[in-house]
């Protein structure tokens, strides 16, 4: 019973289009729906899954909450909303109305001195009403993370895509390796292990798990068997491999953890940090 974690949907044949994937861009621009995504991860043993929104534009947080309306599949869903925007808070409440809106994402970047009160007024709304933030980040962003968790101890983060990490077979860099401690340290910090091929230096990314496992143990070791998570980031992921070796990888290397990491890894860890709900 697999839950994954990032996925994105969008329509270019929309009147209004889409902003993201660019049009030039020949595996991504075309119209990427939940069916799609269920014909490959199903027979994975996938049972549904948290949307992550890359589009910018405000009223696509709407399309995904209808898009899901209708598709239990959708367990949750990360929205887009501007940190920024005066209007923030009144966007939130708008969109939370749902409750398969779990939180939001933005970029880590955004954070850098959020130390005062009104810098981190829009964080603290999102833990005032049980909402997570999950975070695209580098590696040089992760001790301003960690410094945020620790200000903001009742609100759950997600770092996505292995906190920036490339990987080559060999050790992480040591900077990532003493980042992803610290931020390890923060209880409130789940790492999302997403974008494992996307990470890869080699291309074709290799498809052995020998070649991932120095960064799964720095990530193992810094946030334990409780505080780790699936997703695949598809349809992205596809442009390096297909669904099925995405996942294999990571489950040939949870399985060697034992049944119950198995589960935390796929299932159990991603309800504590999104509170998805149980559609089935």
């Amino acid at each position: 019973m697999i839950i994954d974690t990032h996925t994105h949907y969008y329509d270019p044949s929309r009147p209004e289009g889409t902003p993201w994937p660019d049009p030039n861009d020949d595996v991504l621009y075309r119209t990427v729906l939940p069916d799609d995504f269920k014909a490959l991860a199903v027979p994975e043993g996938v049972i549904g899954t948290v949307v992550v929104e890359a589009s910018p534009w405000l009223e696509d947080n709407q399309w995904v909450l209808d898009l899901a309306s209708d598709e239990p599949f959708i367990v949750g869903f990360v929205g887009n909303l501007d940190i920024a925007d005066d209007a923030f808070v009144q966007h939130l409440d708008r969109f939370a109305a749902n409750p398969l809106y779990r939180g939001i994402r933005t970029h880590a970047s955004r954070l850098a001195g959020s130390s005062t009160n009104a810098s981190l007024a829009p964080l603290r709304a999102l833990a005032e009403r049980d909402l997570q933030l999950d975070l695209l980040l580098r590696p040089d962003d992760l001790l301003t993370v960690a410094s945020v968790a620790a200000g903001l101890p009742d609100l759950r983060i997600v770092l996505d895509h292995l906190a920036g990490v490339r990987i080559d077979g060999g050790a992480p860099n040591a900077d990532w390796l003493a980042g992803v401690q610290a931020v390890g340290e923060r209880e409130n910090v789940y790492m999302k292990v997403s974008a494992l091929v996307e990470s890869a230096d080699d291309t074709p990314p290799p498809d052995d798990l020998g070649y991932y496992a120095p960064t799964l143990d720095a990530l193992w070791d810094a946030f334990g068997a409780d505080r780790v998570i699936y997703g695949s980031n598809w349809p992205v992921s596809e442009r390096y491999a297909p669904y099925a070796t995405v996942q294999r990888l990571v489950e040939e290397y949870f399985d060697g953890k034992g049944e119950e990491a198995r589960r935390k890894y796929f299932r159990d860890n991603s309800r504590a940090a999104y509170k998805w709900l149980d559609r089935a």
